[in-house]
C-alpha cells in the first residue's frame, strides 16, 4: 500500500513540476513541511505507517502536521485572518541580506513586523529550514533526534531601537531541565543580538556537557542565515557587507562563529508563536530574562 502511495505521489509531483507545492510529513523519519518531493520521500520511504500529503498552501500543510502532534504539542486549527507560517523557500542570489533590523515590538516583547534595510547579499539556502519533529528524551534528560541533542533558543527585546530597550535570552532544553536559561542580555539591547547570544549560550552549555552534535531550533532566520551563509563572506570581505558598510553585529557573529567550532550543529527554523512547545518555552524564558537587571 505504501509503495502504491509513493508511486502515485511521485507521478503527481512529476506532472506538476514547477508548481509551488508543499509536502507535509505527519509521520516519518522527521515530521515537517518540505518543498520538494525528494526531501519528503527521504522521510517516508520504507518508514512504517508513514503519513504524508501534498498541499497547495503551506498553511494547509502545517495544519496537517500539527494534527499529528501529541498532547501539548498539538495546535488548534488556524482562524480566519490569522497570520500564516513563514514560507518554506529556497533562497536565491537575488534575496536580501538581513542587516540590523529596526523592529517595532509589541507588549509581549516579540516582533509583530520588521523593517529591513535595503542591504543586498547572496543568501544560501538553509537546508530543511522549516522542519519540526518532536524529539525523544534520553536517560540523561537531554532530548535527542538520532544522536543529536536538541535545544530551543530565543531572544526578545522590548522597546527595540529605543534608549530604554530591554533584551533577554532564553534557552530551553526540556521540562524542568537544570540548563534551562533565562538571562538579561549584556551590552547593546537589540532583538538581533538577543537571538544570536541565546544560540551562543546553548552552544556553551552543550560543550560543557561534552555534547558533540547539536540541533538548535530557533525562529530567527537572521541568526541561521548569518552563521550558515553570510559570515564566511563577511570574513572574506574584512567584515564588510556587500554594499561596503560595516557589519553591525560583527562581534556577536564572531563569538557565535568561534563557538561553533569543534561541535557539529544543525540549524533548524521553527515558526515562531505557532504553538510549538519548545519554541514557546524559549520565548517565555527570553521575556523573563528581559525583565531582569543587567549584569
Amino acid at each position: 500500500m505504501l509503495r502504491w502511495l509513493v508511486a502515485v505521489l511521485s507521478h503527481s509531483c512529476f506532472i506538476s513540476k514547477g508548481d509551488s507545492m508543499f509536502y507535509a510529513v505527519r509521520r516519518g523519519r522527521r515530521a515537517g513541511v518540505y518543498r520538494t518531493w525528494a526531501e519528503c520521500q527521504e522521510q517516508v520511504n520504507k518508514f512504517p505507517s508513514a503519513s504524508f500529503k501534498k498541499f497547495a498552501t503551506e498553511k494547509d500543510a502545517w495544519a496537517f502536521v500539527r494534527a499529528g502532534l501529541p498532547g501539548r504539542e498539538r495546535l488548534p486549527e488556524p482562524t480566519e485572518g490569522a497570520p500564516s507560517f513563514p514560507a518554506v523557500t529556497q533562497e536565491s542570489s537575488s534575496q536580501r541580506e538581513e542587516a540590523e533590523i529596526n523592529i517595532v515590538c509589541c507588549n509581549t516583547c516579540k516582533r509583530p513586523y520588521e523593517q529591513s534595510t535595503d542591504e543586498e547579499h547572496v543568501a544560501k539556502r538553509v537546508k530543511h529550514e522549516e522542519l519540526y519533529s518532536a524529539p525523544t528524551v534520553s536517560e540523561d534528560k537531554f532530548s535527542y533526534m538520532g544522536d543529536f541533542a536538541v535545544v530551543y533558543t530565543d531572544g526578545c527585546c522590548s522597546g527595540n531601537g529605543r534608549n530604554r530597550a530591554r533584551a533577554g535570552i532564553g534557552v530551553y532544553w526540556g521540562p524542568g531541565h537544570p540548563l534551562n536559561t533565562s538571562e538579561r542580555l549584556p551590552g547593546r539591547q537589540t532583538n538581533q543580538r538577543a537571538e544570536i547570544h541565546a544560540a551562543c549560550k546553548a552552544i556553551e552549555q552543550a560543550k560543557s556537557q561534552n555534547i558533540k552534535k547539536l540541533i538548535i531550533y530557533t525562529d530567527s532566520k537572521f541568526t541561521i542565515n548569518g552563521i550558515t551563509s553570510w559570515v564566511d563572506n563577511w570574513k572574506t570581505n574584512g567584515w564588510r557587507t556587500s554594499s561596503g558598510g560595516s557589519v553591525i553585529n560583527k562581534e556577536d557573529f564572531e563569538r557565535l562563529d568561534n563557538l561553533s567550532k569543534g561541535i557539529e550543529i544543525q540549524w533548524m527554523h521553527v515558526p515562531g508563536h505557532a504553538g510549538f512547545q519548545g519554541n514557546e518555552e524559549a520565548d517565555r524564558l527570553a521575556r523573563e530574562g528581559a525583565s531582569k537587571q543587567k549584569c
